[in-house]
């Protein structure tokens, strides 16, 4: 289709990341392909893009009409997603233009650290920290021990992101009389919606979550929906 940016249907094994396969055969704006030759090797001059991605937003560059998605915010050409983020997940998402580099990051056998926020149901116990530490049992199997605490989440934003939390929109549905909690998880794996399904097995369903971080990248004072290209 042209004037799209189109990505094939099949999904890595990596937590929905686009496979270097799709990666090297989405469709460019102009309707140009990429090379399929090139898709593992590094491009002249590399860019690599730190994007905060809200709500609903969707990791690719066209969808249905009304649809949001990072064409909305990002004007730079060539950029395709290291990994992806649920629509329904906000916070850092890192889209680049050399293979080499999207397969380093989106893929489980480098084992790159991801941070989350999250936001649960419930005033999350101890017994289920340590749960979350030890690895819980998914359908799929048992997650890897994850690195897991409660934090106070005006403190630690001003602290990592030196601005307030934004506010998410549409705002999070609660549940009258109960409770919210929210806790910091760093899991080096890639399972489909993996911190959801986690939280979720220790009897406190995600309410909201957000992505700080993904190795030595973070989203410090970036704001809801801006972007910034990493120049180091």
């Amino acid at each position: 289709m042209k004037n799209k940016i189109n990505f094939s249907k099949r999904r890595s094994r990596s937590n929905n990341a686009i496979s270097n396969r799709d990666y090297s055969r989405a469709v460019r704006k102009d309707g140009q392909k990429n090379d399929r030759n090139n898709e593992l090797k590094t491009p002249l001059n590399t860019t690599l893009v730190l994007f905060n991605k809200p709500f609903n937003t969707l990791c690719q560059f066209s969808g249905e009409e009304n649809d949001s998605t990072l064409a909305n915010f990002i004007d730079i050409k060539d950029v395709y997603p290291a990994g992806r983020l649920d629509k329904d997940s906000e916070g850092l998402l890192l889209l680049t233009n050399d293979g080499k580099l999207q397969h380093k990051i989106s893929h489980p056998k480098h084992k790159m650290e991801k941070t989350y926020w999250a936001q649960v149901e419930g005033n999350i116990t101890e017994e289920a920290l340590k749960s979350l530490q030890n690895g819980v049992t998914l359908k799929d199997g048992k997650t890897k021990p994850a690195k897991a605490r409660i934090i106070d989440i005006e403190t630690e934003s001003l602290k990592q992101l030196k601005i307030p939390l934004w506010e998410r929109t549409p705002a999070v549905r609660f549940r009258e009389k109960i409770p919210t909690s929210w806790l910091e998880l760093k899991i080096k794996e890639g399972k489909n919606r993996q911190v959801r399904r986690m939280t979720a097995a220790v009897g406190f369903p995600t309410l909201r979550l957000i992505r700080v971080s993904i190795g030595d990248w973070h989203l410090r004072d970036l704001q809801l929906g801006k972007y910034r290209v990493d120049d180091s």
